[in-house]
């Protein structure tokens, strides 16, 4: 079987004549710099054999080290790309993303304050963009799904991934996925998927994490298989990455055969179109 980690974050050491933005969040287990050769000996220890690579909020918008790794490593990594879709030359920059290799897409953040972005159409270009070209994006969005549901409505042939399961992931148990109903309701709509990435995050208990089950359970009987993609957000966790895995492939019993086969990696691939 084959397992591929929907999202995972590296980065270099911050380069003293171009500093970061702002300092990495404290969820972030360590600020130490976790490069793509480091990560590729996690995925050996841990079983993974492909990782999405995006690039970190506090670098900015610097995605050179992950297309580089996905270039250097096509069969292991690959890339959803950052760019601020308020700067003059983003429109450029992202229509020249589908002849960039091992660049698969975008991941945008819709939290906070940027929610709004989804109803007033400042950002109505990228959506557009992404569905005439074939890009997925993948939206860091934990309330308002409503939106979601209408840029999907009217964007039918555009990939959506939405991150964590629309969880508030800095929170525990029930209040970690207060917004659970409304994300469940966008499994109506066929070009919208989830990942369950980042889910010991939002545990009230310890390994494996049962009291995330009946949430996770919620989400595969809405999306299916198909639609719902394991991932890490290793940087992030209170575990050791294997048994990020091993929650999944070894602890949940409904989840077996070609359904767990499709949900620790295959679906993943198939919808964002990596073949390497």
């Amino acid at each position: 079987m084959m397992i591929a980690d929907s999202q995972v974050h590296v980065w270099a050491a911050e380069p003293a004549d171009h500093p970061w933005p702002q300092p990495p969040p404290a969820v972030v287990q360590s600020a130490e710099p976790l490069s793509p050769d480091a990560l590729l000996a996690e995925m050996d220890r841990a079983g993974v054999h492909r990782a999405v690579l995006v690039p970190p909020s506090w670098e900015g918008y610097r995605n050179a080290l992950c297309l580089a790794a996905a270039q250097r490593y096509p069969d292991r990594f690959a890339v959803m790309g950052r760019l601020p879709l308020d700067a003059p030359d983003s429109r450029d920059r992202f229509s020249e993303w589908r002849f960039i290799s091992g660049m698969l897409g975008a991941r945008l953040n819709f939290r906070r304050a940027a929610v709004r972005q989804l109803r007033d159409g400042s950002v109505d270009w990228i959506f557009r963009q992404a569905e005439a070209d074939g890009l997925p994006l993948m939206l860091f969005v934990n309330e308002d799904f409503e939106a979601v549901g209408l840029v999907a409505e009217r964007h039918p042939g555009l990939r959506l991934v939405l991150d964590h399961m629309g969880a508030q992931v800095e929170h525990r148990g029930a209040a970690a996925f207060e917004h659970l109903g409304d994300l469940l309701r966008l499994a109506r709509f066929g070009n919208v998927a989830v990942k369950a990435s980042a889910l010991p995050c939002a545990a009230e208990d310890d390994y494996p994490y049962r009291s995330v089950e009946p949430f996770l359970k919620a989400a595969f009987d809405a999306f299916g298989p198909e639609r719902l993609f394991w991932g890490s957000d290793l940087t992030r966790l209170p575990c050791d990455y294997r048994d990020a895995v091993t929650m999944f492939t070894e602890h949940l019993p409904w989840l077996g055969g070609a359904d767990r086969a499709a949900v620790m990696g295959a679906s993943l691939c198939r919808w964002l179109d990596w073949k390497a």
